[in-house]
């Protein structure tokens, strides 16, 4: 009978991983409550809030222009880029104002009906428009408009670079919040007939 002893047991190696993961990406929940969601609706600003629409942390923001359903991979490209651009900078900072929390399922192609929801392939969140997704801060306005213009192009929507200046937007027509003016009108004088006469 042959018995392993530390002198003749073989090396077990761990196997490296070559190969790119699909829709790999930095940004997950460390934890859900559930593993699957509905698709949902990208929400639509038609009340009066101006959340999210303005520059809070940074001294510049990327604001989206269209509602749009933002990947992780996406998030991970722009904030890779971002950082790749400010990092010689010294006293820049960067801050990522959305995140990807939303499991995406798909089924694969010529799938029959039924037979349960399809299995989980990335995170995504839902980004509504004239949201302000990136800030960044402590650079020149000429080098933070260089940055976003490089990541607009990795962004499927139409993006604006704002500054802390800039007015919250209002609803999803995309007008400047403004306070309403107060019309100051004088009462009409009441004219009598005798005085026509």
């Amino acid at each position: 009978m042959f018995s392993l002893t530390k002198r003749n047991r073989p090396t077990i190696q761990p196997l490296l991983s070559i190969t790119a993961v699909r829709f790999a990406s930095n940004f997950s929940p460390r934890r859900t409550k559930y593993k699957k969601a509905q698709k949902g609706k990208i929400p639509i600003p038609i009340g009066g809030s101006t959340k999210g629409t303005t520059v809070e942390f940074g001294d510049y923001g990327l604001r989206v222009k269209e509602g749009c359903r933002l990947t992780s991979r996406q998030l991970t490209a722009v904030h890779n880029t971002l950082r790749r651009k400010i990092k010689p900078i010294k006293g820049s900072q960067l801050w990522m104002r959305v995140f990807p929390d939303i499991p995406v399922t798909s089924k694969g192609n010529e799938v029959r009906m039924g037979k349960g929801k399809g299995t989980f392939e990335y995170w995504a969140c839902r980004v509504p428009l004239n949201r302000v997704v990136f800030e960044i801060g402590g650079m020149r306005k000429e080098i933070a408009k260089e940055a976003f213009r490089l990541v607009s192009n990795k962004l499927p929507v139409k993006t604006e670079m704002i500054d802390r200046k800039t007015k919250p937007i209002v609803g999803a027509h995309g007008l400047p919040s403004v306070k309403p003016v107060e019309t100051v009108t004088k009462p009409v004088e009441a004219v009598s007939t005798e005085a026509q006469t």
